[in-house]
Formats: C-alpha cells, sequence, structure tokens
C-alpha cells in the first residue's frame, strides 16, 4: 500500500469518454497522480519521466498462450513495459512477477538484451519449422452447431493428410482460440511446412477461411 497516494486507472473502459485519454496522460505526467494501474495500453505512447517504478502482475500470461509468437510477444510487452521506467534524472527500476523466471523471454526482458532473446528464439522456431524457417497456412471455419464443425475439420483433416505426403504437416484440428464466438463455434487447422503446394492440390469450400503466413494462431 502506499499511503495518500492518489491512483489513476488506465484501461480501454477508463477512457472511453471524450477527452478522457488527454486527461489521464496530463496527470500522470504532472505528478497529480502518483500510482498508475493500468492493461497494456501502458506499454506505448507514454513518455512519463516521473514513473521510478514498474511492477508486472502475472508476465508469463501471454507465455502460455498456444501460439508461435509467444515468447516474442511477452519479450516486446515486457521490453516496452519495463522502458516507462527510469525516463528521467530519477533513474528506475522494474520488478516482474512471474511463475517462469527462468524462461528466455523474461530474463532477456529484464537484462534488455535483444540478441539473447533473438538468438534463443530462433533456435526455437529452427527447431520446431516455424517461420522464418519454415512456413504456415492458418484454416478456419466455423458454424451454429458444434458437430457440423467437427465433421467438417476431420473431413478436412483427412483430405489434407492424404494431399500433404512429405510437403506439410497437419495439426488439428482444433477449437481455435476463441472456440466459441457471437454464437458460433469455430475451430481451425495448421499446415506446417510448404502449405501452398498442398492448398494447390485441393480446392476449399466458402466454409473456409485460410490465411498463408499468418501473424498468430490465435484467430
Amino acid at each position: 500500500a502506499v499511503p495518500r497516494a492518489k491512483v489513476i486507472r488506465l484501461d480501454r473502459d477508463a477512457i472511453r469518454a471524450k477527452g478522457a485519454h488527454a486527461a489521464a496522460y496530463e496527470r500522470m505526467r504532472s505528478g497529480d497522480a502518483q500510482v498508475i494501474v493500468g492493461t497494456q495500453m501502458l506499454a506505448k505512447g507514454f513518455d512519463l519521466p516521473r514513473v521510478t517504478l514498474v511492477g508486472v502482475v502475472n508476465a508469463d500470461t501471454v507465455l502460455n498462450l498456444p501460439d508461435f509468437t509467444a515468447a516474442e510477444r511477452t519479450f516486446q510487452l515486457l521490453t516496452q513495459v519495463l522502458g516507462r521506467s527510469g525516463r528521467g534524472e530519477a533513474g528506475g527500476r522494474g520488478i516482474v512477477q512471474t511463475y517462469l523466471p527462468e524462461h528466455y523471454a523474461i530474463r532477456a526482458a529484464a537484462a534488455h538484451d535483444y540478441v539473447a532473446f533473438a538468438e534463443a528464439e530462433l533456435e526455437g522456431r529452427r527447431r520446431f519449422g516455424y517461420p522464418p524457417f519454415g512456413r504456415l497456412a492458418l484454416l478456419s471455419t466455423q458454424a451454429k452447431k458444434l458437430e457440423t464443425v467437427e465433421r467438417r475439420t476431420h473431413e478436412l483433416a483427412a483430405w489434407l493428410r492424404e494431399a500433404a505426403g512429405d510437403d506439410a504437416e497437419v495439426l488439428g484440428p482444433a477449437p481455435a482460440f476463441a472456440a466459441k464466438r457471437a454464437g458460433s463455434y469455430r475451430a481451425q487447422i495448421v499446415l506446417r511446412g510448404d502449405p501452398e503446394r498442398v492448398l494447390d492440390r485441393i480446392t476449399l469450400s466458402d466454409e473456409w477461411t485460410v490465411d498463408v503466413d499468418p501473424v498468430t494462431l490465435l484467430g
């Protein structure tokens, strides 16, 4: 606890009203608020020279996401957030709460060591055939009935495995990260290797969405 400190909240709900963003920034910049509690919004676009201590809670949340960019996103976010501290003459420090203190993304971000992170991340991607050492294609579908999605994805996965040969590995089918959205069930299949060669051999119905070289698998 920080006795008698003024606290400001910064998230999308708190700054939804017109002018709220500018007002919040002015309070932070001027020192009218001594404690700032916020979401990832704090990581970008704020120059706050009075901030001397930054704390990150549950820093490994993104690391647990089923996505090949999870470590990269964690490193990027932590580097940006920790960079909010110590911009003024007083210097600063950062505290990171994590269940995975030895993970290379956490350690590299804490040390601001871009090279160490890149080396570890690229080695992992090379080992598992993820970009930039391999290519991906994300095939997604949705339907109002779960059994429709399950039937559709299992049929296509079997078809893809026959068509792929040695050109690509078929991963899935599996529920999408957001397995149900707007009343529809969602699922996906991932091709890893040379997906375009495989996709050229098949014809997909308009029930499918195809994203070659996706920036994330959390569609």
